[in-house]
């Protein structure tokens, strides 16, 4: 299986708690096969501010994360904040909220790691605030097809890359044709109870 493994980290996402409730957006997909803890779904093309990082899995995560919240805490040309519900940059002050989506992307190639945060479906390139720093670009991500495997515990490197094995020997075993690498995504922080914790396996297929 490949090295190019994408993960959506646990970070502090709007709407999330220590009993796992969530209220935050997500993109709205729709389910068009359901297995049990696999589905078949179609997502909507969706808009993200994205950052490229050199690092191992949790340093890179850590700066990501700093760099893209800078930005939706007010460090864009129109000086607008994207409500989270984490005390972790409450400093920043601004007149102005958007609700944020879930979850947030981090992907690895070679040694440099990717990171996005996924951005209202409201906005669109032309609209969307425009990032200060230059090391943070914006850009729109195609609609897609995907299988998405969902678990609960923790989030380990380790265990991504358990699940995102048992995801691909399914489709395998199944004859379905995958597009790309697996990623993983998470929508709760790292406080949640481990059982309540959302995590799902994402690959996408034609």
């Amino acid at each position: 299986m490949t090295k190019l493994i994408s993960i959506l980290t646990t970070v502090m996402l709007t709407g999330c708690s220590l009993v796992g409730i969530r209220t935050a957006e997500e993109p709205n997909y729709r389910v068009l096969q359901d297995y049990g803890n696999i589905q078949i779904r179609q997502y909507p093309p969706i808009l993200v501010a994205q950052t490229e990082i050199t690092g191992d899995y949790h340093s890179s995560g850590n700066q990501g994360f700093r760099r893209l919240a800078g930005y939706i805490f007010g460090k864009n040309q129109s000086q607008q904040q994207i409500s989270m519900t984490t005390p972790v940059i409450q400093e920043i002050q601004t007149t102005e909220q958007i609700a944020m989506t879930a979850p947030v992307l981090q992907q690895q190639t070679g040694d440099k790691w990717y990171m996005a945060f996924v951005l209202p479906d409201s906005y669109t390139l032309a609209t969307a605030p425009i990032p200060v720093d230059p090391a943070i670009k914006l850009a729109e991500m195609p609609s897609k097809k995907l299988a998405v495997l969902s678990y609960t515990g923790g989030l380990s490197e380790q265990r991504i890359k358990e699940k995102s094995t048992e995801l691909t020997s399914w489709l395998t075993e199944h004859k379905y044709m995958l597009l790309n690498p697996a990623q993983s995504a998470a929508y709760d922080p790292p406080w949640t109870l481990p059982f309540l914790r959302r995590n799902e396996i994402h690959i996408e297929i034609k």
